[in-house]
């Protein structure tokens, strides 16, 4: 399918609005509806039309594309738009909902006659800015050629799993990849709580495993923000990485498996919200170490 799309963007938070930005530059026609309207009215400026509802952005579209804090944010939000739904339409679900929450949304999909893709993202800010998140998806191949011009404008690269979306197969491998991310960001942040504490420069740790397995691009990206202080505007925010930590947890249970580092790192990502860093960088769960903010 060649032609340009009218795309509904339901969400349009960190990565909601980098998303419908590029569809929009793509030449896409894109309808944005954000529970705080404020947060959306800046995407007018990429041509984008901002909506009141998600009833009215929805209305005529062939991709309704949403990506909300959880599951029972976008049953709730599908809900509000279903009376101007059209069967047919393609429904990319990019939320992390959770390997419980997509049947369930997949049902109201069937109910309603959407196409229903399962389809999450891997990256944060700067690659969603960019356009090159990584797209995970499931969904049926009668659907895809509408699909894939989303896809291709918000990504690098899109990952099939399969052709049935309820199966929630994309989610599945999203939370095995973000149990990586959010064990690998609660490692950086202690490794450097703990320098802190044993007064060791960061620096001649980062010198010591230069250049050998253990060396890695991202501890230190995740450790130069905490160590300059870069924690806003966040990438991925502590209270939404702990959301994640806890669906990674959950999913794990469900399955027969203990997941002790995700259950740690959901507990870290708790606190330092508590102490009020949850709209900051998932980086600043470095705070958890202490109980009270380092000095210097």
């Amino acid at each position: 399918m060649t032609d340009k799309l009218t795309v509904s963007v339901l969400g349009t938070g960190i990565m909601g609005a980098a998303m419908a930005r590029n569809l929009a530059r793509a030449g896409h026609t894109v309808r944005a509806w954000n529970r705080t309207r404020a947060k959306a009215e800046p995407l007018t400026a990429d041509g984008a039309h901002v909506t009141d509802t998600p009833a009215e952005a929805v209305r005529g579209a062939d991709v309704v594309l949403t990506i909300l804090y959880d599951g029972p944010a976008a049953l709730e939000v599908m809900r509000e738009a279903a009376s101007a739904l059209r069967p047919g339409v393609a429904w990319v679900q990019s939320t992390t909902a959770g390997i419980e929450a997509v049947p369930e949304l997949a049902a109201f999909a069937e109910e309603h006659g959407l196409l229903f893709y399962d389809a999450p993202v891997l990256g944060t800010r700067q690659p969603a800015e960019a356009g090159q998140l990584t797209v995970l998806a499931a969904g049926p191949a009668e659907g895809r050629a509408t699909v894939e011009p989303v896809f291709d404008a918000v990504g690098a690269r899109t990952l099939w799993t399969g052709e049935d979306g309820a199966a929630a197969t994309a989610t599945r491998l999203k939370l095995v990849a973000n149990s990586w991310v959010l064990a690998a960001t609660a490692a950086t942040g202690e490794v450097l709580a703990l320098s802190k504490a044993l007064d060791v420069d960061p620096q001649n740790f980062f010198d010591l495993i230069a250049g050998g397995p253990l060396d890695m691009g991202y501890l230190k990206a995740k450790a130069g923000l905490i160590l300059d202080g870069r924690l806003s505007p966040a990438s991925f925010a502590v209270t939404t990485a702990a959301k994640d930590a806890r669906l990674i947890v959950e999913a794990g249970r469900e399955n027969g498996v203990r997941l002790d580092v995700a259950e740690a790192s959901a507990e870290r990502l708790e606190r330092a919200a508590a102490q009020g860093h949850g709209a900051e960088d998932m980086a600043a769960a470095y705070f958890a170490s202490f109980e009270e903010k380092p000095a210097g």
